[in-house]
């Protein structure tokens, strides 16, 4: 059994550009160039409406969980969910929703991360 890989569009486009007697016909050249730029371009995945309104969501929550936290009071995912106003009236929240949240904030350095006795803390950044 072979384990060769078929050849994509993109590849064969690729293979038949390098032709010389494709080099030597201008129109040709034009085409599998233009079909080389059709595929690149099908490629590009435009973020939907929904995609938009989750980003939105997401930055608004961010925000709001770094404004309503403590200076210097450490919390748990499930900590924060119940101490910020804003997270305990958001629908379908769960602690992961928030872990995924934090890690946003963490690489910002606006919250800081440590684990104590196998539990994830986070709080503010001084």
């Amino acid at each position: 059994m072979s384990n060769s890989k078929k050849p994509t569009k993109k590849e064969m486009f690729t293979k038949i550009l390098s032709l010389e007697a494709v080099k030597a016909d201008t129109e040709l050249t034009e085409f599998v160039e233009h079909e080389l730029e059709l595929l690149a371009n099908k490629n590009i995945r435009k973020p939907s409406e929904k995609d938009k309104a989750k980003i939105e969501n997401d930055t608004r929550l961010r925000s709001a969980i770094v404004n309503e936290m403590e200076m210097g009071k450490a919390y748990t995912a499930d900590q924060l969910i119940k101490a910020c106003p804003t997270l305990s009236v958001e629908p379908n929240l769960t602690a992961q929703k928030v872990t995924v949240l934090m890690r946003d904030l963490v690489d910002d350095k606006s919250v800081v991360k440590y684990t104590e006795k196998r539990k994830t803390y986070y709080k503010l950044s001084d």
